[in-house]
């Protein structure tokens, strides 16, 4: 059995687990901090409620992003920004379409979360609100990275290269 559980992204002066955004996520866990006050916050399981993205991106001044890890096979994204709005989009595709089943009520894999390339616009602007320079092709090389389901702890692995590939929290 693999990871089930959120990462939060933000940027702060004080911890984020001690803003009100994320006050639902009382025993989150600190897993790396990087230069310009961005932190990585662990929340593991899938039960609670870590927060919203928007408020914390609200609260904090900052863009903000949200991985939930599905059994380590695939991560659904959240991201928002002050001034670019919000966007979702996931890792590692087929897995997640695995999660979702083929076809549900008519609706497909790409009609609940943005395709690679339009993810990687998304996120570019998303990087550049927050003071770091993204390139879009690297980005969707990393939203296109699809290991199949099952393939082990990778969906942890593409989650930490697309926060390195946004410019935010190097490798």
């Amino acid at each position: 059995m693999g990871y089930w559980g959120y990462f939060v992204v933000g940027r702060a002066e004080r911890p984020l687990a001690e803003l009100e955004a994320l006050a639902g996520a009382g025993d989150m866990t600190l897993r790396r901090s990087a230069p310009g006050g961005w932190q990585v916050w662990e929340f593991p399981g899938g039960d609670g409620d870590v927060g919203n993205m928007n408020d914390l991106a609200g609260q904090t001044g900052a863009p903000a992003l949200f991985g939930y890890v599905m059994d380590s096979d695939c991560v659904v994204l959240e991201a928002a920004a002050p001034d670019s709005g919000a966007w979702t989009t996931c890792l590692a595709r087929t897995a997640m379409a695995g999660y979702l089943g083929a076809e549900r009520d008519g609706l497909t894999l790409d009609d609940y979360f943005l395709e690679p390339r339009d993810a990687a616009e998304r996120a570019v602007a998303w990087a550049a609100e927050a003071g770091c320079a993204a390139s879009a092709g690297e980005l969707a090389e990393v939203l296109s990275d699809d290991p199949g389901a099952g393939a082990g702890p990778v969906a942890e692995n593409l989650f930490f290269r697309f926060l390195d590939r946004l410019g935010v929290v190097p490798l």
